[in-house]
């Protein structure tokens, strides 16, 4: 823990000439940058994986149809085939149980205290957001530095809903028990990233800054990552 702190205090040092009492804020989202830089190669990855089993996908529903009463030798020939292919079918989850622990421990930094005294213009980095509606409301001055938060996330939220809607849904098996809820979520799936805005308004200032700073990021990387991924034309089944 104290090595993220020592970590974000020296970066705050010597942002301190440019940014002044904001140097704090600006090294959070320095921080939150390079942490999203350094898992970048496994983002790449997974990239890569999403692509490759959308190419796979028509071959796999040949699979399903000739394996469709044995489920082990499925799996066996499902295996194979990720393999022959170098495809791995949890590589979409690295990046983020990567970026998990940096979160958790910033977030127990920016709840302990340390935050007391720093501050992104006129909101303490240390406070929520109900903090800034009990000292000035919606549009006092540190309730504006919510809304512009609030924008972004907003902004960010619409952005991948929209992209995401654009986006191949994955394979659903209609043969496999729950195939109907497993098709409902993945429908529900693009409105989570509304979610971010109650995120930031209930964590202090400080984890608000991470999490918009890495929302963002991820908006972006996965405009540049999934620029020539083919547009959706619905959900794909398996029969």
């Amino acid at each position: 823990m104290s090595v993220f702190a020592s970590l974000v205090e020296r970066i705050a040092d010597l942002l301190h000439p440019l940014f002044g009492a904001t140097a704090t804020a600006a090294a959070i989202v320095l921080f939150t940058m390079a942490v999203r830089l350094a898992v970048h190669p496994l983002s790449r990855a997974a990239a890569r994986g999403q692509k490759a089993r959308t190419r796979l996908a028509p071959q796999l529903a040949e699979l399903r149809k000739k394996h469709a009463k044995n489920p082990e030798r499925l799996q066996k020939a499902v295996m194979e085939l990720h393999a022959a292919e170098k495809v791995s079918p949890f590589a979409g989850c690295l990046p983020s149980l990567l970026q998990a622990p940096a979160f958790f421990l910033m977030f127990h930094l920016f709840s302990s205290g340390r935050m007391a005294g720093h501050s992104l213009f006129a909101a303490p980095l240390g406070d929520h957001y109900a903090d800034a509606l009990a000292h000035g409301g919606v549009l006092g001055p540190a309730g504006l530095v919510y809304l512009v938060l609030f924008a972004i996330v907003a902004a960010v939220a619409t952005y991948n809903f929209v992209r995401a809607k654009r986006q191949p849904a994955p394979t659903v098996d209609t043969d496999q028990p729950g195939a109907g809820a497993v098709a409902g979520l993945v429908r529900f799936m693009p409105l989570l990233s509304f979610a971010t805005l109650i995120s930031v308004a209930v964590v202090p200032l400080a984890a608000a800054l991470y999490i918009v700073t890495s929302t963002t990021w991820t908006a972006v990387e996965r405009a540049f990552l999934y620029r020539d991924m083919p547009a959706a034309g619905g959900l794909v089944t398996a029969a």
